[in-house]
């Protein structure tokens, strides 16, 4: 079953929006609106985590009180980066989490391979590459660039 598609767009300020053809939403049966879910929806941070300055909540999305395989997260715990410096330290973290992020699709089968890298671009930018093999299908290669400031309004 198709779900709506969501598209990224890449100019700007980058953002995740419902992709519409004419006055319809479009659908998507492949995998780019599964990772900008995976990637780019708060999952509820760990106990162990730091919150960013000033946060009290844990987010999360509350599909996940009533998940139907026991510890299961939807979305990544790149949210928790948004206050961060550029260090290496926190580069790797964000490989981390969108590894984590993207695990599920090793976990049901739909991928045999997800490879995850970061880099900094200018200043305030994150970009994230991602490469999924599936049995049969195209690899699929995505790209995202995040701009923490422009989120956080500063």
């Amino acid at each position: 079953m198709p779900d709506i598609r969501l598209e990224w767009s890449g100019e700007g300020a980058p953002y995740g929006d419902v992709a519409l053809a004419a006055a319809d939403l479009e659908t998507d049966d492949g995998l780019e609106t599964a990772v900008l879910v995976s990637l780019f929806t708060d999952r509820r941070a760990l106990d162990s985590d730091e919150l960013p300055a000033g946060a009290e909540d844990r987010r999360g999305w509350w599909g996940d009180v009533a998940a139907t395989v026991e510890g299961d997260q939807v979305g990544s715990r790149l949210w928790l980066l948004s206050r961060e410096k550029r260090t290496a330290d926190v580069l790797n973290r964000a490989r981390e989490y969108a590894r984590e992020a993207l695990r599920w699709l090793l976990d049901d089968e739909v991928a045999t391979r997800v490879e995850v890298d970061a880099d900094y671009i200018n200043t305030d930018w994150l970009a994230l590459r991602v490469e999924i093999t599936r049995p049969g299908e195209p690899v699929y290669r995505g790209r995202y660039e995040y701009n923490w400031r422009a989120q956080l309004g500063a």
